[in-house]
């Protein structure tokens, strides 16, 4: 089993660093470098790879400097996405070796659009799609890409581990309240969640079981999902309400 690392960057964004048993590792879209190889010298660490999942400058903006400092790096990272320097152009349905472990390249478009994700191991790093109780927005590709790309996430095992991006929990929970004020498990999770960041933790990885009962992106044929929107659209088709979910929560 991999060992999974965050190091903070920026406001909110999380760097994740997957570790093997021997001190080597890799690095999940590091958009800063600086952060990253303190994290390397602190523990003694040799970086082998990067994996990136879409090309905004938050996720790659440090690739650069990593290329700089480790030139024999592999920068693996979206086919069809503007990333400088990558060496291992990837797509949709390919797979990665990862330090014996076996990920498969997942194509999640929506956010941008050629967004991809890895899903190997037992764990998911998706980039900016899936949060904990949310989801990303839709900046260059469709709401039927977003909601297409949502749904193949959840056809993971539930055991799945998300390693997403940013810590966004804490405002993504309090849309998800607006949208279900009356889901148990969801207001449970809310006191966690308000527990961890009083102590200035982590909310993530979170699992792919969990989201499927609090996040209401994953929720869509819920009658608490539909019935929330019903003043935002009279279809109930799963697109439709994932639409006005979407909309909802840009203006949130």
């Amino acid at each position: 089993m991999l060992d999974i690392k965050s190091i903070p960057a920026f406001n909110d964004n999380y760097i994740w660093l997957i570790e093997n048993s021997d001190q080597h590792c890799a690095v999940v879209d590091p958009g800063d470098a600086a952060p990253v190889i303190r994290y390397l010298e602190q523990h003694n660490l040799t970086v082998d790879a990067i994996l990136i999942t879409h090309h905004h400058n938050d996720h790659i903006g440090g690739v650069p400097e990593l290329v700089r400092q480790f030139p024999h790096i592999d920068v693996v990272g979206p086919a069809n996405e503007p990333v400088p320097t990558l060496t291992h152009a990837v797509e949709a349905g390919e797979q990665i070796e990862l330090f014996g472990e076996v990920f498969l390249v997942l194509g999640l478009e929506g956010h941008t659009k050629g967004h991809i994700g890895y899903v190997g191991d037992g764990k998911l790093f998706c980039g900016d799609v899936l949060f904990s109780a949310g989801c990303g927005r839709v900046f260059e590709g469709t709401m039927s890409q977003m909601h297409t790309s949502l749904n193949k996430l959840v056809t993971l095992a539930e055991e799945t581990k998300v390693y997403c991006a940013h810590e966004y929990t804490a405002s993504n929970v309090a849309f998800a309240l607006a949208v279900e004020p009356d889901n148990p498990i969801l207001q449970k999770y809310r006191d966690e969640v308000n527990r961890l960041r009083a102590q200035n933790k982590p909310t993530v990885p979170t699992t792919i079981g969990k989201e499927k009962h609090i996040n209401p992106f994953l929720r869509t044929d819920q009658p608490s999902v539909i019935r929330s929107v019903a003043n935002r659209t009279s279809n109930t088709d799963s697109l439709a309400i994932f639409t006005a979910l979407r909309e909802w929560k840009n203006e949130f």
